[in-house]
Formats: C-alpha cells, structure tokens, sequence
C-alpha cells in the first residue's frame, strides 16, 4: 500500500476503532472478573483483560510507526459502534455468572464483527493485517472458551 495522508489517516482510525473496542472489552473482563464467584473463571477473565491490554499496545505501536499518536477518545465509526461490553455491565449487578458469562460472549460477538469489518475496508498494511488477523484469531478462541464454560 501507498502511504498517502488518506491511506493513513484510514488506517489510523481503522486501528483507533479496534483499539476502542479492545478497551472495551478489558474493562467488561476486569467487571465480569470482580463479580464471579468461581476462581477458575475469575482468573480466565482477568486473563482475557491482560490479553486485551496487550493487544491495545500491539496497535497503538502500529499507530505510531504510521507516524501518528493514538487517539484514546473513542476511535471513529468502530469504536462508535461497539459500545456493547459498557451496554452489558448492568448484567453483572446480579452478581450471577450465567449472565455474566452470556454478556462476555456478546461482547466477543460484538468485537469479531468489528475486527472482520476492519479486514474487510482494507485499509491496513500488511504488517497490521497480520497482526488484526492473529489478534482476531485469538478473540474467537477466548470466545469458544467461554461458550464452553456456559454449557
């Protein structure tokens, strides 16, 4: 790809937008974690949040290599649209885990359309199609782990 301000203007608000939804889901985890009883799933959630932290520095490095500085305001069209994980935080008042499990694998749902969508616009490099890919990859396996975990 060409880097022209277009192109990479494009990218950075693509990967502000995933950034957004990777905060998103950081926080939903670390609530979901604080209101489960069972430690086993307490710990995978804070693990889950842990990943999510890392893959925010994973992009926001890909940002800076654009030459650009992370906007942490709320990430264009995508970060606009995912606001599911904040959505589902009354669920977790209850405290009751099959909710809280319910509510995350939306939140998953939510973000593995919005990371295919990012794929789809192509508007990234390779380098940061890599790395959307394998973060991508990785957010459908924690998915089918917590789908596992409500059966």
């Amino acid at each position: 790809m060409i880097h022209t301000d277009e192109t990479t203007q494009e990218a950075v608000k693509t990967l502000d937008g995933l950034i957004s939804i990777l905060e998103d889901g950081k926080l939903g985890y670390t609530n979901a974690a604080e209101h489960v009883e069972n430690p086993a799933i307490k710990t995978d959630f804070l693990e889950y949040a842990r990943e999510r932290a890392l893959f925010i520095v994973e992009l926001q490095d890909e940002i800076n290599k654009l030459g650009k500085s992370t906007d942490t305001s709320g990430g264009g069209p995508l970060g606009a649209l995912h606001r599911t994980w904040i959505d589902i935080k009354s669920s977790f008042t209850g405290g009751d885990t099959e909710s809280i499990i319910n509510a995350c694998i939306t939140g998953e749902e939510a973000a593995i359309e919005k990371y295919k969508k990012a794929l789809e616009e192509n508007h990234l490099e390779h380098s940061q199609v890599y790395i959307i890919s394998k973060q991508l990859n990785s957010i459908e396996n924690t998915l089918s782990q917590i789908k596992m975990k409500a059966n």
